[in-house]
C-alpha cells in the first residue's frame, strides 16, 4: 500500500490487525511510519488517546513502546505510574510463531524501550503458568496496597 494506513482511515479490518497474522505482516511496515509520522508531529498524540475518558483509579496502559512514552506518562501522572515489562526469551517466543524481520523487529517501535528504561515491575512469560501467576499476584497485590 502507498498510504501509511490507519484502520479507521484506510478501511482495515481492526480484528485482524491484533493478531498475528500474515493480513498485519503485509500493513505492518505502513502503520509503523504512520505511527512514526504522528509521534513526530505531537509525541504525546497516542498516550493522550489512550487516557481520554479514563476515570478508573487504575488504568493499565499495555503496549507502551518508546521511552517518550514512559516519560509522558511520568511527566502527567507521577508516581502514580508503575512500568510493567512484560519479557519472553527468544526461543518461547520462536515457539509462538514469532519471526524477526529486519526492518520491522529492530525498528524502535519494537525494541525502542530494551535499554535507558528502569522498569518498576518485570514479569517473565515463558509458558509457566504458575510462575506467571505467582508474578502477576504480587503486582496486583501492590497495585492494591496503593490505591
Amino acid at each position: 500500500p502507498a498510504d501509511p494506513p490507519c484502520p479507521q482511515e484506510h478501511g482495515l479490518d481492526f480484528q485482524r490487525l491484533l493478531d498475528a497474522s500474515a493480513y498485519k505482516e503485509r500493513f505492518r511496515q505502513d502503520m509503523i511510519r504512520w505511527g512514526e509520522e504522528k509521534r513526530r508531529a505531537d509525541p504525546g498524540f497516542f498516550c493522550r488517546a489512550a487516557v481520554q475518558g479514563a476515570l478508573q483509579p487504575v488504568w493499565v496502559v499495555s503496549d507502551t513502546r518508546r521511552p517518550s512514552d514512559v516519560q509522558w506518562f511520568r511527566a502527567a501522572y507521577g508516581d502514580a505510574v508503575q512500568t510493567v515489562r512484560v519479557v519472553a526469551d527468544e526461543e518461547t517466543r520462536k515457539r509462538r510463531n514469532w519471526v524477526f524481520v529486519t526492518g520491522v523487529d529492530d525498528a524502535e517501535s519494537e525494541c525502542g524501550l530494551d535499554q535507558g528504561v528502569a522498569f518498576d515491575w518485570v514479569i517473565t512469560n515463558d509458558g509457566d503458568e504458575v510462575a506467571l501467576g505467582e508474578q502477576l499476584e504480587v503486582l496486583v497485590q501492590s497495585l492494591h496496597r496503593s490505591l
